[in-house]
């Protein structure tokens, strides 16, 4: 099976917008939607067989180095959302993930945004995955979009 066909089988994350998370305007809060880019991200990790439990075991860990949320429409309780998370950049030194979150039925964009992230070590010293974890590097690197699955 090509990496294009793969690709496709990945879900989305799935989530309902819940009361708790609206202001008084009866809509989500805006810093509700960076919590649900990390939401999805450790689902997406999880589908692509890296979680970031077993990463950590292995001593790497992904600090977010910057966050970008363009708000289209507002979620509002009770929503059912799909979050689409890609890589969209990756080098074995840094990494940056978008985001859509659209409407589960009618498919309306909410949101799109992006996390730039970088791979450190236990002693909160740059990691070159190439170099220094190569399978995990390889599975990262299969993932990455590429123009040709555009």
């Amino acid at each position: 099976m090509k990496r294009k066909d793969i690709i496709k089988l990945m879900r989305p994350y799935a989530r309902k917008a819940q009361y708790y998370e609206t202001d008084q305007m009866g809509i989500i809060h805006h810093s509700n939607y960076l919590r649900w880019f990390e939401e999805a991200r450790i689902d997406f990790m999880e589908q692509m067989g890296l979680s970031y439990a077993s990463l950590e075991q292995l001593g790497i860990m992904i600090p977010v180095l910057n966050i970008s949320c363009i708000y289209k429409q507002p979620v509002r309780f009770n929503n059912s959302i799909l979050i689409h998370s890609v890589i969209s950049s990756f080098n074995g030194i840094k990494m940056s993930i978008t985001y859509t979150i659209t409407d589960e039925e009618d498919k309306i964009t909410y949101s799109t945004g992006e996390t730039e992230h970088c791979f450190l070590n236990n002693s909160f010293k740059p990691v070159s995955l190439k170099r220094d974890y190569p399978e995990v590097f390889d599975i990262f690197n299969n993932w990455k979009k590429r123009k040709a699955d555009d």
